[in-house]
């Protein structure tokens, strides 16, 4: 219970903290601010539960990111549902949380009309910048099997532990600066249901896509790494 509660606590923190920043600060008049606060903020959530509770459950906060852990060799596949579990029931919980902070503003609604709905992902008309369906698949599923080979190789028992979190934390930063335009970053299945729950219409109904790119992203990196990269006992 302690790991899936680490779990619920890291991934309610990246969806409060990465979703909050670009729903309460991103475009605020003459002091937003902006991608590259909102990619800062992503990693720093990132990050900070990464020494907070890593060293309770692994500090995974994404199903996709599990998945690859597993593919990888470093996950059981026993415990897959009940962290994914954990880590949705956190995302949503945030998402509901910020939706309550958000419904104190005179004037507020949710329009699912529009890219970016509540800080949901989208492709076609509901990417920030017009990419479509193949665009937004092949951003997402490079950037997540990217992100596991990092993941991989920074907490390799051959690397320095110690900065593994800062690591982690700057790829997710980077991740952020490239693909928000393109599809307002997802990487992670957990933080695209928790918005699209809340913004329903089209951005429920393409959540579908950052499930799927993500995780099939996860299972390429971690076979890459566990194949190609990791240094075998002799």
């Amino acid at each position: 219970m302690k790991k899936l509660f680490a779990e619920f606590s890291g991934t309610y923190w990246l969806v409060f903290g990465g979703c909050g920043s670009a729903l309460f600060a991103a475009g605020f008049p003459n002091l937003g601010i902006g991608f590259m606060g909102v990619s800062l903020a992503f990693g720093l959530t990132v990050l900070t539960m990464a020494y907070a509770v890593g060293h309770i459950s692994g500090g995974h906060f994404n199903p996709a990111v599990s998945i690859g852990l597993w593919a990888g060799g470093r996950f059981p596949a026993k415990d897959l549902a009940s962290y994914i579990a954990a880590q949705c029931v956190g995302a949503i919980a945030a998402a509901g949380t910020l939706y309550l902070i958000l419904i104190g503003k005179p004037g507020f609604a949710i329009d699912n009309t529009k890219a970016g709905a509540f800080a949901s992902n989208g492709f076609g008309a509901f990417s920030p910048d017009g990419y479509n369906l193949q665009s937004a698949f092949l951003a997402e599923f490079i950037l997540t099997a990217f992100f596991l080979i990092i993941i991989l190789g920074a907490t390799d028992k051959l690397a320095n532990g110690k900065f593994a979190g800062i690591a982690i934390g700057l790829a997710l930063t980077l991740i952020h600066l490239i693909s928000i335009p393109i599809t307002n970053t997802s990487v992670n299945p957990a933080r695209s249901l928790s918005q699209a729950i809340f913004a329903g219409g089209e951005p429920l109904s393409q959540v579908w896509l950052f499930w799927l790119a993500p995780i099939t992203g996860a299972v390429l990196g971690g076979f890459i790494y566990k194949a190609l990269l990791e240094k075998k006992e002799v």
